[in-house]
């Protein structure tokens, strides 16, 4: 597994700004718009997300975010492995890096959206082995046969 460093980051600049866009643009091209639920940069630099990235030897590695949805509950937002780092453990460690980020902020539980696609199968399997449940859809989610959802305790 690649070492990583994490820090709290701004998804409007730098190389966590491109990585939001490749991730964007990822997801525009294989998902309709109405089933399209990844944040913008903007939409990642709101009062109630906390947006990190993972670095290793100063590259970028990866991005993160959680969304805070009242006192105890929060969901797993735009998560993107740079492809140099894909298969290397990095969405792992940043999977496990916000779930502890989420217990020490007192949630109880971590929600999150993702494609049911076969693009997202590594995505589901992570999730799964990290103990997450599917669950129906969540906060303003509906029903929607590109999405699945998930949930654990923290």
């Amino acid at each position: 597994m690649t070492m990583l460093h994490y820090r709290l980051d701004d998804p409007t600049r730098g190389a966590a700004h491109d990585l939001v866009a490749s991730h964007l643009a990822a997801m525009h091209a294989g998902t309709p718009a109405e089933s399209m639920h990844a944040l913008d940069a903007t939409g990642l630099s709101s009062t109630d997300v906390t947006f990190w990235s993972a670095w290793s030897d100063g590259e970028l590695a990866g991005i993160g975010a959680l969304k805070r949805w009242g006192d105890d509950r929060g969901e797993l937002k735009s998560m993107r492995v740079a492809d140099a780092f894909r298969g290397t453990g990095v969405g792992r460690g940043i999977l496990r890096h916000i779930l502890g980020e989420a217990a020490t902020m007192g949630l109880t539980s971590v929600w999150l959206e993702t494609g049911s696609t076969p693009e997202f199968v590594p995505a589901v399997r992570l999730y799964e082995s990290e103990g997450f449940v599917r669950c129906g859809p969540f906060a303003e989610y509906r029903d929607d046969p590109l999405s699945l959802y998930f949930t654990r305790a923290v």
